[in-house]
């Protein structure tokens, strides 16, 4: 039986795939653990849409962000024994080309947008700024001399850039009316 506590966390420490143990607190476990919090929410945005082919492209981006966690949670420094998947300059293409055919039936933008419209959109909306986040938090790695592949820079640039897309799309295909930000004067 797999037991899902091992007990070996209750200080305050883990391991990274390969085996070095850091605290809890190390960049490395905020990056993949932002991406995992990116995950969940595009769950909730998947399971409110109730739109066959956004869930298509949903389940699609959920199993590449378990790439970028499993590619943030190893130790560059290791030799990994098992193998690891990994992303490819196609999986930021194919971001684009959804963003593409969106943007293809959306209206065009003439100001900001306030996040809302109905609870997926809104919540699309929610899943973009951790998605920002999870960008910001791997740039800090860089700037500690993090190691970490250009590619998953690229990739959570371009899905922070489809999500706020998609949120557009949802509302458009729900008739939901965005709603502009006027600024106060």
């Amino acid at each position: 039986m797999f037991r899902i506590y091992t007990k070996t966390g209750d200080k305050g420490g883990t391991s990274l795939i390969g085996g070095v143990r850091v605290p809890k607190s190390h960049i490395r476990i905020e990056s993949y653990g932002t991406v995992d919090e990116l995950n969940s929410y595009i769950g909730m945005v998947n399971d409110m849409a109730g739109n066959e082919k956004i869930s298509e492209w949903l389940r699609e981006i959920q199993d590449r962000l378990f790439t970028v966690g499993s590619v943030l949670a190893t130790d560059p420094g290791k030799e990994v024994k098992m193998k690891l998947p990994d992303l490819h300059d196609t999986d930021v293409t194919w971001l684009e080309q959804q963003i593409d055919s969106m943007n293809e039936v959306l209206p065009e933008m003439r100001s900001f947008i306030l996040p809302g419209g109905n609870l997926a959109s809104s919540t699309c909306h929610v899943a973009r700024c951790v998605c920002r986040r999870a960008e910001r938090i791997c740039v800090a790695m860089q700037e500690q001399n993090e190691e970490i592949p250009p590619i998953v820079l690229q990739y959570l640039n371009r899905l922070s850039d489809f999500l706020f897309v998609l949120s557009r799309y949802i509302s458009h295909i729900n008739n939901a009316a965005e709603i502009p930000w006027r600024a106060r004067v």
